[in-house]
């Protein structure tokens, strides 16, 4: 096998859910089907190397940053839901039912892994959550034992912003993730959320 048909399935099997099987099969696909597939995600990834950027606000992946989101006058500026990772802000964002504003912190505590609160941003939720025009802080975190311990972290860090502070309800399975959630769950987990009790 060619050197370059090895590199490309070593790149594809770093991809999340795909490993060495799925890379060849996908490699072959695309390589058999040049101008058809490969060629036209060439051009999508490298638009999408040159013209995407993190929000400097909100840590969203947009072609603009600020982002479309932070820049959008017509959302509720008095919320801000957080959440672990980017692909949680699209599952919340693609249920068309939150209009507030986000905040990606970018992980959650996690001692086995090493992530310390040095590693998420928080000051700059912190910041944020001190705007008078800020009222509730949403923390809107997977339901796993990091997720929770990070939530309580959270929410005593928040305590001197005077801002109310709320998880999602019911709906949400304990150890669920954002992103693997149906938009009816995560609906009903944002209409019904409640006050954090500490």
């Amino acid at each position: 096998m060619a050197s370059e048909i090895e590199n490309l399935i070593k790149a594809l099997a770093k991809l999340p859910t795909i490993g060495p099987r799925s890379a060849k099969s996908i490699a072959l696909k695309m390589l058999t089907k040049k101008q058809d597939l490969m060629h036209p995600l060439v051009i999508a990834m490298e638009q999408a190397i040159k013209n995407t950027t993190i929000c400097s606000i909100c840590n969203n992946l947009d072609a603009i940053n600020p982002c479309h989101i932070c820049q959008d006058n017509r959302r509720d500026q008095s919320t801000i839901c957080v959440v672990e990772k980017i692909s949680d802000l699209w599952a919340l964002e693609g249920t068309k039912s939150y209009k507030g504003l986000y905040h990606v912190l970018g992980g959650v505590l996690s001692a086995l892994d090493g992530i310390t609160p040095d590693d998420l941003d928080i000051p700059n939720l912190v910041t944020r959550s001190q705007n008078p025009n800020v009222k509730e802080v949403i923390i809107a975190l997977n339901t796993s034992i990091d997720g929770q311990a990070t939530m309580y972290y959270l929410t005593d860090y928040l305590e001197l912003s005077n801002v109310e502070i709320t998880v999602p309800s019911r709906g949400v399975p304990m150890g669920g993730e954002l992103d693997h959630l149906d938009d009816g769950t995560l609906i009903t987990a944002l209409n019904s959320r409640k006050q954090i009790e500490n």
